[in-house]
């Protein structure tokens, strides 16, 4: 890989202590903060690129575990029926199917702890999008109208950062456990 890039790089199955993120900034509002969209710097492909941080121990940038739900997924089909909102677009770690339940339920669960099958999990906060959704991933061809369509539908406010993209919800783990297709998530007390 190093040859093919022409840098320096390895494979890890965790992030390096000193690991930084480099993303392409979008062309939409709401796909990096402001502050951060004003540091970007010029690469070598002349993309404009930001750098952040990770949460330790992990590949995302604010949780460990990231949920999507199928109404949100469902109502971006609704006004972008040319794009393919397959879930594997989002790279969630949890698909949860909310039945008619109303687009973007998952906002309303920040600080709730879900038992997930073994698993108790505490939501977080919204899942603020890149660009990686809008690339082409196995069959699911490169599509930026994705990105544009959930700009138009869904930006909040997220910490000081300013109104950014939003998909889905990251979660921390409390309890580890096996987690299978179909188990069933209930929502859990505080202890």
């Amino acid at each position: 890989m190093s040859t093919l890039l022409g840098r320096q790089v390895v494979v890890s199955a965790g992030t390096p202590a000193h690991g930084t993120p480099e993303r392409a900034v979008p062309d939409y509002e709401g796909g990096v903060p402001d502050a951060v969209r004003a540091s970007a710097f010029v690469d070598g492909t002349g993309g404009e690129i930001t750098v952040g941080t990770v949460t330790s121990g992990t590949f995302f940038d604010h949780g460990r575990v990231h949920l999507v739900t199928t109404s949100s997924l469902t109502r971006l089909r609704s006004v972008y029926p040319a794009g393919d909102f397959d879930a594997r677009r989002f790279r969630p770690n949890l698909v949860v199917d909310t039945g008619g339940a109303p687009a973007f339920v998952e906002d309303g669960w920040q600080d709730r702890r879900l038992r997930v099958g073994e698993a108790l999990l505490r939501v977080l906060v919204p899942t603020p999008r890149c660009v990686v959704p809008t690339l082409g991933h196995d069959e699911l061809m490169a599509d930026p109208g994705i990105m544009h369509a959930i700009a138009r539908e869904h930006r909040l406010q997220i910490w000081d950062l300013g109104r950014l993209t939003c998909l889905g919800v990251y979660l921390d783990v409390l309890e580890p456990g096996t987690v299978r297709l179909g188990d069933p998530i209930r929502q859990q007390d505080a202890s």
